[in-house]
């Protein structure tokens, strides 16, 4: 079971660049969002002001070294020949996969999603934001590795990597 420790400790390292990433680049994402936004006439507070950043705050971070966490749990379990591995990961990796399909989602319907909470929020200045434009210059704000390429790489171990622990997990 070592080769399930080994994936499982692969994507807690996929779900760990997230914040890493956003720690590193987020201020310069940041700062082009700002910039957008200025160019579109709205405060370029606004985001703040409602709580909405591009950094490595808050659920950007929590959430996944939370996720990290649960994976590295039952690979050391497994490593350190527990008996509770196999259970915890039975438990966690279809979490893992259900976690990541909304990542997904998100990832995939970010525009749209955005634009209807901008205009459930009541804020007229957020509700005038173009927020493709918004989005897009805050992709600019990240390395032009990190999306798509490193963002698809992460659903591609995440995916892959927890459908092989699956199928070694039943097959063991």
């Amino acid at each position: 079971m070592n080769a399930v420790a080994a994936l499982q400790l692969l994507i807690a390292l996929a779900f760990l660049s997230i914040p890493l990433v956003r720690s590193h680049y987020g201020s310069r994402a940041q700062a082009a969002v700002e910039a957008e936004l200025g160019r579109q006439g709205v405060r370029t507070t606004v985001m703040a002001e409602n709580g909405m950043r591009l950094d490595a705050g808050g659920h950007e971070t929590w959430a996944p070294v939370g996720i990290a966490v649960s994976l590295a749990v039952p690979a050391v379990l497994g490593l350190s020949g527990s008996s509770w591995d196999e259970t915890l990961t039975w438990i966690v990796q279809p979490l893992v996969i259900l976690v990541n399909c909304v990542i997904l989602y998100s990832n995939l319907t970010a525009v749209p999603s955005v634009t209807a909470a901008f205009a459930k929020s009541g804020d007229a200045e957020l509700q005038r934001i173009d927020v493709r434009s918004m989005l897009h210059a805050a992709e600019q704000g990240f390395p032009r590795w990190v999306m798509p390429y490193l963002q698809n790489l992460r659903h591609a171990v995440v995916f892959a990597g927890s459908t092989a622990v699956l199928v070694l997990l039943a097959a063991g």
